[in-house]
């Protein structure tokens, strides 16, 4: 495996902030997102970060790795995956789709925000403690799109699209080639596949400590996985039969009664 460690200030990743998800932490929807009420909050936020002198953590590692079935072996070590059964007649897709069978790579990634930035939140300020998580939350996610550029653009990381050039707003629609899902997310819904990426990039580099569930702490976390194909697109797995959880169960060789607390939303 090749392996970068980074450290993003708060003030270089305040252009990578995607607006629209904080604001929707806030139960601001788009249309109101240039209201007073939330142009203010908007400033409060910018305050804090460009006050603040916190960095969030990045972790990058690049792996040989090959497709088999629903599987993907990451420099010879298994993650099992989902694929849908529900698509409304389109393919049925799982992760490992994009993958080549014979030879290929794949990225593993963390980013965590500094604790302290975190710790600075006031338990008698409740606006203030929300604003505080909130912002973290945005600023974990800033860094893994601002670190997931620097992989597709960088030879020296990966360079795979060195000739991308997106405007922030492109970013933040997604419009770059290759996919990055997170653990817990749609298309990688199960959380206790974190315990498999840990193994090989070692989160606790970047700061992250896991609880016995899989849990990252600090909350303003990411992990997950990159893929290059051109053709490769975010989807969510959706409900699964009892069939598919059975084989995943053995996959992944987990108890199918704990790994029914990991995918109870999936089945």
């Amino acid at each position: 495996m090749k392996r970068e460690q980074f450290s993003y200030t708060a003030k270089e990743l305040l252009p990578y902030i995607d607006w629209s998800y904080f604001f929707h932490a806030w139960s601001i929807s788009y249309r109101n997102s240039n209201s007073e009420a939330a142009l203010e909050l908007k400033r409060d936020a910018i305050d804090i970060i460009t006050n603040c002198n916190c960095y969030v953590n990045a972790l990058f590692g690049l792996c040989d790795a090959h497709s088999d079935g629903d599987n993907l072996l990451i420099d010879g070590v298994q993650l099992p995956l989902l694929r849908q059964q529900h698509n409304n007649g389109g393919p049925n897709l799982c992760l490992s789709d994009f993958v080549s069978p014979y030879s290929d790579k794949i990225g593993l990634f963390a980013t965590s925000i500094e604790r302290k930035f975190e710790e600075s939140r006031d338990a008698n300020d409740p606006y203030q403690n929300l604003l505080i998580q909130t912002i973290a939350d945005r600023l974990a996610e800033a860094a893994a799109t601002l670190l997931h550029l620097h992989v597709r653009t960088n030879p020296n990381l990966w360079g795979y699209a060195p000739e991308e050039q997106l405007t922030i707003e492109e970013l933040n629609r997604e419009q770059y080639q290759g996919i990055r899902p997170a653990v817990g997310y749609p298309s990688l819904p199960d959380q206790s596949v974190i315990f498999i990426i840990d193994k090989l990039l070692n989160l606790k580099d970047a700061g992250i400590n896991l609880t016995e569930s899989g849990a990252m702490r600090p909350h303003a976390s990411v992990c997950g996985i990159m893929i290059s194909h051109p053709a490769a697109r975010y989807f969510a797995v959706g409900s699964i039969s009892e069939e598919q959880f059975n084989d995943y169960a053995q996959r992944r060789g987990i108890e199918k009664k704990l790994l029914n607390r990991y995918l109870v939303k999936n089945i």
